[in-house]
């Protein structure tokens, strides 16, 4: 490596461990002399020759779409994606945002329905990434087919599309619950399996436990603190 020291009216090179100067996204210089004598040594040459400089163009920039964005653990995670400079785009059966904040506006909103791939399909354009926070409760089979097919049918569509990486966030075991719950459990683990299946490599699960928070992000407010509760005894218990 080479170090071009600038002393009017000469240029001076000086050459340590007698390497050639070059730069793998810099200029390439060139010199009319050849007169090196040694390491660390300083000869006086012409002219330096500039050539042309090379230009690496810069990283593709992330998309992040989140199937869920509108929700409370969904619409956390487009902040803190915009936050860390990534674009963000969110998909939910409405398509609006319900979100009362400033940077809900940096978030393309998209409509679609996961149970028809056709109607989301624009969504995934130019995505590198996926999040799915989509899950929800009601009858066993309502519970499946919420948490499993759906986020089935997007790790799929995401997998057929050439998406890099998907991210589930599924739920962790609550011991005596998960049969109570049997379909929303079910439903979780299928996906999770689609999910190692489609991306051996690329795909993440998360089971975070129950999940709460004061701000009300839909029309119907529940007493989630009260309701977490004894899910919390039950998993201590049955540990």
């Amino acid at each position: 490596m080479e170090q071009v020291i600038a002393s009017h009216p000469y240029y001076y090179l000086m050459t340590i461990n007698s390497c050639n100067a070059s730069s793998r996204n810099g200029r390439f210089l060139s010199t009319g002399s050849d007169k090196f004598t040694g390491t660390n040594d300083f000869t006086k040459v012409d002219k330096v020759e500039e050539a042309e400089t090379v230009h690496i163009p810069p990283p593709p920039t992330e998309k992040l779409l989140v199937l869920g964005g509108n929700g409370f653990v969904g619409s956390h995670i487009c902040k803190e994606a915009l936050n860390h400079g990534l674009t963000v785009a969110s998909l939910s059966r409405s398509g609006r945002v319900s979100i009362k904040e400033p940077w809900a506006n940096n978030v393309t909103w998209h409509q679609g329905n996961l149970f028809s791939t056709d109607s989301w399909k624009d969504a995934l354009k130019g995505v590198t990434s996926i999040i799915s926070c989509v899950g929800g409760f009601g009858s066993n089979s309502e519970m499946y087919k919420t948490n499993g097919t759906a986020n089935i049918n997007a790790i799929r569509a995401a997998s057929e599309e050439g998406v890099k990486r998907f991210v589930y966030i599924s739920a962790a075991d609550f011991g005596v619950v998960n049969y109570l719950l049997r379909g929303y459990f079910e439903g979780k683990r299928a996906a999770e399996t689609e999910l190692l299946t489609r991306y051996p490599y690329g795909g993440v699960i998360l089971r975070p436990g129950f999940i709460y928070g004061t701000r009300s992000v839909g029309s119907m407010k529940l007493p989630l603190g009260v309701i977490g509760s004894p899910l919390e005894m039950v998993r201590f218990f049955f540990l």
